[in-house]
């Protein structure tokens, strides 16, 4: 399967990350937080409305929007 948005993936999903988008307005906090190529990302839940989404990234927890998610790249 090819690369896709990390807002796609569904609960029980787990991709590593691929890329950030330059221009992402986030870039630099998601780096931080620790979303950098090869990361391992697990999709915990989805709030009942879709946002946001529980993540589980190097065994910290995190919820966010799924807008903040659009422009990392990931591969199932």
């Amino acid at each position: 399967m090819g690369d896709v948005t990390l807002d796609t993936l569904l609960p029980g999903q787990v991709a590593h990350v691929v890329a950030l988008d330059q221009a992402h307005p986030l870039r630099r906090r998601l780096l931080e937080l620790g979303f950098i190529r090869g990361a391992r990302i697990e999709i915990v839940r989805r709030a009942p409305l879709g946002d946001p989404l529980q993540l589980r990234l190097n065994n910290t927890d995190l919820a966010l929007r799924a807008a903040d998610l659009v422009g990392v790249r990931v591969r199932l």
